[in-house]
């Protein structure tokens, strides 16, 4: 039992520690990439062809078919450690599992399921049309339900491909869905959040930082309430973070704040300054 309660702390601490050193030393250089740059070209001239909202649906479509493409031969991956690792893993927990703990955990891993998250995407969605202000007042009304949707049918296309089957105490399959879904619906709320009001740095990253918390901790519960494998949740975060990622751009996207690093308005000639004026 001493182990469970040490991979619940480590499940808080990690992230807790990570996220804040990502953001300082990995996120600049990212930003900074060729790739970055060639991804922000590229949007602009889907953005030209397309306008905002057909670049983001594009953005949406083709990610979520490249999430597939990667999380797909993964999960094949992690099948074949069903017996190696999975299963020793759930005998240790299913041996030593005590009711006080487990009754937390079975409250905690709720968070993820379909029902509350529905929930929090409908009341985000409101929420934020109300506030926000100028254009584009209906883009959490459209964002938040359709990463919802997104999320259950990428997840199903996954689930039906890889076809790993399930711990025999329940029914959950690769990828975690409950991690996948914490990350993407918050991640949305976060975003569109950022969009609506200026959020300092540091704020932002504390926000981020307790959602990587959040959907560890996600993570760990689904694997004490034995309701996934362990490599279940592994492709879960690896799922969920990026997916998570392609909705951000398309919401990004559709709010027009994806442009090449060199684009810069270009000033009026001149003449016409001085014929306008």
């Amino acid at each position: 039992m001493t182990l469970s309660y040490a991979c619940a702390v480590l499940a808080v601490l990690v992230p807790a520690a990570l996220v804040p050193w990502l953001a300082s030393r990995w996120v600049p250089v990212v930003a900074a990439s060729r790739a970055t740059q060639r991804l922000r070209v590229a949007v602009a001239g889907l953005t030209v062809a397309f306008g905002r909202l057909g670049a983001a649906v594009t953005v949406l479509l083709a990610g979520s078919a490249l999430v597939v493409a990667v999380c797909w031969p993964l999960g094949e991956a992690l099948s074949r450690l069903e017996s190696r690792v999975d299963q020793p893993v759930f005998d240790y927990v299913h041996a030593r599992q005590v009711e006080p703990w487990t009754e937390v955990t079975a409250f905690v891993t709720a968070i993820g399921d379909r029902y509350p998250l529905a929930w929090v995407t409908v009341l985000a969605a409101v929420a934020l049309a109300v506030v926000r202000r100028g254009r584009r007042r209906w883009l959490p009304l459209v964002a938040l339900p359709l990463q919802f949707i997104v999320e259950q049918y990428v997840q199903e296309i996954l689930k039906r491909v890889v076809d790993r089957g399930h711990p025999p105490t329940d029914l959950g399959t690769y990828p975690s869905g409950g991690c996948a879904r914490v990350l993407m619906t918050f991640g949305t709320v976060l975003v569109l959040t950022a969009l609506t009001w200026r959020i300092p740095r540091q704020v932002r990253v504390g926000l981020v930082t307790a959602l990587a918390v959040l959907v560890s901790v996600e993570g760990y519960t689904r694997v004490y309430a034995e309701k996934h494998w362990f490599t279940d949740v592994l492709g879960g975060w690896v799922f969920g973070t990026l997916l998570t990622g392609v909705m951000v751009l398309a919401v990004l996207v559709a709010e027009g704040r994806v442009l090449p690093a060199t684009d810069r308005p270009v000033p009026a000639p001149r003449e016409q300054v001085t014929a306008s004026s």
